[in-house]
């Protein structure tokens, strides 16, 4: 569990109709709940508290917690640090690793990061937390296999060499020596984006 206090993931009103709307509220509240107290405390009459909903909905939709959770952090993953195709693969990399190393370092990020590696319960719920951490890198696992497939990086294991990306932001994150830049940013992807193309 992390130190201090946990800011609250607001439940917003979204378009869509009743259903959308108590989708995002309860999928925000799980998110919320896991930031404060960790996966394997989730209570579903927390949940739809928090959410303004009734529990037998949460239940109805999510019969089972690792499902909830699952689906929740899947959510936030994707939300946390998109990446674009401007054409300029340094600036794409770069842009990601700042707003990844921004989602890492936020109250909640920490939190999450906090809750989920106490996740030990059982296998599904480490599958479940696998799954988060995979996510967050999917989409820039997508962005080098376009760079691939348009040939300005050649073949390339493209899930390590994200890994090889992401890898020293947490750390750097993670050591809260100092905050995270966009020069540190570009040092890291001219690196390692020389590396690759010398294996040409």
């Amino acid at each position: 569990m992390a130190d201090g206090p946990t800011p609250e993931v607001p439940v917003r009103r979204r378009p869509g109709g009743r259903s959308s709307r108590v989708r995002a509220a309860v999928l925000d509240a799980t998110v919320a709940i896991v930031a404060r107290h960790g996966v394997t405390a989730l209570r579903y009459d927390e949940v739809a508290e928090l959410a303004g909903v009734n529990k037998a909905s949460v239940y109805r939709r999510w019969p089972q917690r690792d499902m909830l959770v699952s689906e929740a952090l899947t959510r936030l993953a994707d939300q946390e640090a998109p990446i674009g195709n401007t054409g300029d693969l340094r600036r794409d990399l770069a842009g990601f690793l700042v707003a990844m190393a921004a989602s890492l370092s936020s109250p909640l990020g920490r939190a999450i990061s906090s809750a989920l590696h106490t996740a030990e319960g059982s296998a599904e719920l480490r599958r479940v937390v696998q799954s988060f951490y995979d996510r967050r890198t999917s989409t820039l696992d997508q962005r080098i296999s376009q760079a691939v497939d348009s040939g300005e990086l050649p073949r390339v294991d493209t899930h390590l060499l994200a890994e090889l990306f992401t890898g020293p932001v947490h750390l750097h994150v993670t050591r809260g020596v100092k905050d995270f830049t966009a020069a540190d940013a570009e040092r890291i992807v001219d690196v390692i984006l020389a590396g690759i193309r010398a294996t040409r």
